[in-house]
């Protein structure tokens, strides 16, 4: 059970991770399905955006049975920026599970089992329940950070604090590792009012709140309603909705019948899952479904590196994406004319034609300049960064030359030089001292040509 209790108000400093895509809070569309500039953290992939906004229409109206998509471009083309968008668009509680093709190779699990695992996870049940929660609106919330348990490199939120307020009440809550984790997860901001399950610690971010919205500088994104204020105590019982995978209630299947216990997240490890335990769980959703109590929420798998995959694992996808318990499948390629691993054949995107007939292809091209630019001004902005106009041109202008990926990696060396000598903002002098010290793949292969000689192949 998740750690919650009352404390004192306190203040502390902001933990914030920062993944590539944080930013990326939808398609970027407007009103007639058609691509902004820039809009919901995208920029630019108009045609690109606008096929994935038809697709996830499509998908809304259970219209895309039995077909997948295909994101294919260059490396550094925004395909996963694209298909999180897509994750965005269709649901906060929509599940969204990334893998790469490389990760179906294990001498543990057959691939097909571990393909199987993925799409099921990527599906969802909506279960509604009265529970006791604690709902408001966040005034303020302070997440700690410690060192993580995997990775002594690494930060994970270790606890929070988070200040809730109704029309009537306030209340200063502590949150344990889970529930401050989710916070993360969701992207739990001030002004948001947010429900927390006083048992499992789930959070539901209801929208943001009206008083605290700003219409000058507010960023409300496409699936974000603007609600009033809470009235009433803090603590109440109200009917809480709850999001599983398809997956986890396998793993209460399983448990069950191996030994008749309901715990669903002591770990699956030495749990086998065979087709008879999948049908079971099917014929409880369906059941669920029939009787009002739950909601199929068919998610996204994202895999990418598809062509990482063998012809075994390509026939096993041909039936499974056309079962009636299917997410929707969304695959991502940089190859171009590739061998068929497990075969001798060649073809586009290193995948079986009668595979590839299946799939809508959506194609991505490479930024320019004044795109670069965009995005790096975003993620800037993500990270808290403060860039100068010289610093911003600068690091484009590598982007243009190398990779728009290395150009945004450059931007957190470049603050904390800032920082070290003494200024607020980053400018071009920083971005120069971190291009010198963080070579580029283009200036690590000139390295490997001068010194191939030395180096041990």
């Amino acid at each position: 059970m998740p750690e919650i209790s009352e404390v004192p108000e306190e203040t502390g400093e902001k933990f914030e991770r920062i993944s590539a895509h944080t930013h990326i809070q939808g398609l970027g569309l407007d009103d007639r399905g058609e691509a902004l500039d820039v809009g919901d953290g995208m920029v630019g992939q108009l045609k690109a955006r606008e096929a994935a906004g038809r697709v996830v229409s499509l998908v809304k109206k259970g219209k895309l049975g039995g077909r997948s998509v295909l994101l294919a471009g260059p490396p550094g083309t925004g395909k996963t920026a694209v298909a999180v968008g897509m994750a965005r668009e269709l649901g906060e509680d929509v599940p969204f599970i990334q893998i790469s093709g490389s990760q179906i190779f294990s001498a543990e699990k057959d691939k097909t089992d571990i393909l199987m695992e993925s799409l099921r996870k990527a599906l969802g049940v909506r279960v509604s329940e009265m529970r006791e929660v604690f709902e408001g609106e966040v005034e303020s919330l302070d997440i700690e950070s410690g060192q993580s348990t995997y990775n002594p490199y690494q930060q994970q939120a270790s606890e929070a604090r988070i200040k809730l307020r109704t029309r009537d009440e306030e209340k200063t809550l502590r949150l344990g590792k889970s529930v401050a984790s989710s916070l993360q997860n969701k992207q739990v901001s001030e002004g948001d009012v947010i429900q927390i399950d006083s048992e499992s610690g789930q959070i539901m971010r209801v929208g943001q709140s009206r008083e605290a919205w700003s219409g000058e500088d507010a960023d409300i994104s496409v699936s974000q309603e603007l609600v009033d204020v809470p009235t009433g105590s803090i603590k109440k019982e109200r009917e809480f909705t709850q999001t599983l995978n398809i997956h986890q209630l396998d793993l209460l299947q399983a448990r069950q019948r191996a030994r008749g216990g309901l715990s669903m997240f002591l770990g699956g490890g030495g749990i086998e899952i065979d087709d008879k335990i999948r049908q079971a769980t099917n014929n409880q959703v369906r059941q669920w479904i029939d009787e009002g109590k739950g909601e199929l929420l068919p998610g996204v798998l994202f895999l990418d590196e598809v062509h990482m995959l063998d012809i075994e694992a390509f026939s096993f996808l041909n039936r499974a994406v056309e079962e009636e318990f299917s997410p929707i499948v969304i695959l991502a390629s940089n190859r171009g004319i590739s061998k068929i691993r497990g075969t001798d054949y060649e073809a586009p995107h290193g995948m079986p034609l009668d595979f590839l007939d299946r799939l809508l292809v959506i194609d991505t091209h490479t930024y320019d300049k004044d795109e670069i630019k965009s995005i790096l001004e975003i993620r800037a902005d993500e990270e808290d960064v403060e860039l100068e106009e010289d610093a911003i041109e600068y690091l484009a202008g590598i982007g243009s030359d190398t990779s728009m990926r290395y150009a945004a990696q450059l931007i957190a060396p470049s603050n904390e030089i800032a920082e070290v000598n003494g200024r607020d903002k980053v400018d071009k002098e920083d971005a120069e001292e971190a291009r010198r010290l963080f070579i580029s793949v283009e200036d690590s292969v000139d390295v490997l040509k001068k010194y191939e000689e030395k180096m041990i192949s």
